[in-house]
């Protein structure tokens, strides 16, 4: 699993992960709510991505234990309990799975997709996240009571993290949570467009295989990406 390695490091490089605090998510806790996590505005503390701040979030697949040794929480920026207003936000996940674990044909797309919607399965109290895969945003209600009740990434990392490894195929996330104002949302945002035209290129080989690359509209993500063009020319064997 190459697809998304070279993104995945150019993703890191800017990223500046020695800032970046380590949460301690060892005997941490909290309540999932499930379909009843809805908070009114009257309830919010505030909006992570509010208003118009960017609200993003990044998933990518490797299986490479230089970019995920180990499970890991990492925040860059103010936790929730110093937030007082609306900010920018970002959510990254870098997951790691066991080498042709994911199988391929369609089996690889759907298996990289099923990976993705763990974000639709998260519902921590006090936390509701409002995910628009259209407009690529997925910004943050958190209530008053959560905040007064010590709720923070920690917390939340904790639940993403144990909802991966229900897969049996994830063998370690690299969860990186970003509220820093002064951090390259824009740049971000890019890079994690790119990582959804990869996935987006992955389906399309498989449902139009197109023998003439020249005239496919995916072709520049087939030439930069390491294993696209493979993948693609594997389909007609």
């Amino acid at each position: 699993m190459k697809l998304y390695d070279a993104n995945i490091k150019a993703l890191l490089s800017n990223i500046n992960l020695e800032q970046a605090r380590k949460l301690d998510i060892v005997n941490t806790n909290w309540e999932d709510v499930g379909d009843y996590n809805l908070i009114l505005r009257s309830d919010m503390a505030y909006e992570l991505g509010g208003e118009n701040y960017p609200a993003i979030s990044a998933m990518a697949v490797t299986s490479q234990n230089e970019f995920v040794n180990t499970d890991e929480v990492l925040l860059l920026g103010p936790d929730l309990k110093d937030i007082q207003e609306d900010c920018p936000y970002a959510r990254i996940a870098i997951v790691r799975v066991a080498e042709d674990s994911l199988g391929d044909g369609n089996a690889l797309y759907n298996a990289i997709r099923k990976i993705e919607y763990v974000r639709y399965h998260i519902n921590p109290k006090g936390y509701m996240t409002r995910i628009s895969a259209k407009q690529g945003r997925e910004p943050v209600r958190v209530s008053k009571d959560a905040i007064e009740d010590g709720l923070g990434f920690a917390q939340v990392g904790k639940m993403f993290i144990d909802t991966y490894h229900q897969n049996k195929n994830i063998k370690a996330v690299k969860l990186i949570f970003i509220t820093d104002p002064a951090f390259d949302y824009k740049s971000l945002a890019e890079q994690a467009k790119h990582f959804e035209d990869i996935t987006g290129t992955i389906d399309h080989i498989f449902k139009n295989v197109i023998m003439d690359c020249g005239s496919c509209s995916l072709q520049n993500i087939c030439d930069e990406v390491e294993g696209l063009r493979e993948l693609h020319f594997s389909t007609m064997r």
